[in-house]
């Protein structure tokens, strides 16, 4: 099965946050998925990663 990539701004869609926020929560926090680097200037995020936090984060709540 082929992987689905989201970008940032799909992330903070998905969210409801300023597309600056994964990017944040990347470099903060240890738990988030990292985005992966797709070409030069493009970096996505695989959608099953942040899937698999959702779920983390909704069991630890």
């Amino acid at each position: 099965m082929a992987e689905t990539y989201v970008s940032d701004t799909q992330l903070a869609a998905r969210y409801g946050v300023h597309r600056t926020t994964p990017w944040r929560w990347a470099k903060t926090d240890a738990t988030f998925p990292q985005p992966v680097k797709l070409g030069p200037q493009c970096s996505r995020w695989k959608l099953s990663e942040i899937e698999a936090w959702e779920q983390s984060r909704a069991t630890a709540a």
